[in-house]
């Protein structure tokens, strides 16, 4: 059987900032790279606090979502990295508006999240 890959590239979420892609289909699996709360008009850190970050993270998922064909309801994984676990229940009231088929989750606090933000969440899709 061949592989059949396909790479995801929108105008409606941030621009790969470094040598990866937004996102690659594989065999109708969307596999995310992780967003951050980046606002893609003007590339620039959207939100001070973890709700309004989380907010935008989520906006940027969605476009990404679309632009492969696939929507929240179709994603069966998610990883969450938070800078600060105390941000967990804010960063989880957001989540769980947009979550709400609930996939799998992994979420861990890191050291340190690109551009000092405070969470990035990458998903993983059934397309198709």
């Amino acid at each position: 059987m061949q592989t059949q890959i396909s790479t995801i590239q929108t105008d409606k979420a941030p621009s790969a900032i470094g040598p990866y892609s937004q996102a690659k289909v594989a065999n109708g699996v969307l596999y995310a790279s992780g967003q951050i709360p980046l606002n893609p008009a003007t590339g620039e850190v959207e939100g001070s606090d973890i709700s309004a970050q989380t907010e935008q993270i989520m906006k940027n998922i969605s476009a990404v979502l679309e632009a492969a064909g696939t929507n929240f309801e179709s994603v069966v994984k998610t990883t969450c990295f938070l800078a600060d676990m105390a941000d967990f229940a804010a960063f989880n009231e957001i989540y769980g508006k947009y979550f709400t088929s609930r996939p799998a989750r992994s979420c861990v606090a890191v050291k340190e999240l690109p551009k000092g933000v405070l969470a990035e969440v990458e998903v993983t899709a059934v397309c198709g």
